[in-house]
């Protein structure tokens, strides 16, 4: 009885790690390519994901401009608000207007990305 739970372990262990050996040694075969296809594959990515953020920068600029002429009327706003004593009023568009620049900082930086790293001409400012 107790040879043949031994048998049964050892059979198991070495099925088990033959298994496990001959599929480790398919990953390594089948992950191995050559510096050159690894390379043409990491520009081609490269590439696509430039062509698709480059799509988004006249996107982001024209939010930045429309954010850039919204500010200034929003913060005369606010100033009429407070000199009238509607301090509520003026808090609450005092805080759209601190959402609307942290919105613009946020462009300016993914513009500044953008050009880095793709080399697009932007008007990161």
């Amino acid at each position: 009885m107790i040879r043949t739970i031994t048998r049964t372990a050892l059979g198991a262990a070495a099925l088990t790690g033959a298994l496990t050996l001959g599929a480790a040694g398919m990953a390594g075969a089948a992950t191995s390519t050559t510096p050159a296809a690894t390379t043409a594959t990491h520009a081609a990515r490269h590439a696509a994901r430039c062509a698709k953020a480059e799509a988004r920068v006249p996107k982001i600029e024209a939010r930045e401009a429309k954010a850039a002429a919204w500010v200034p009327k929003a913060q005369a706003r606010e100033a009429k608000a407070t000199t009238a004593g509607h301090t509520k009023l003026a808090t609450k568009i005092a805080g759209r207007i601190k959402f609307v620049q942290a919105r613009e900082a946020k462009g300016t930086t993914l513009l500044a990305k953008i050009a880095a790293k793709c080399g697009a001409t932007t008007n990161a400012s």
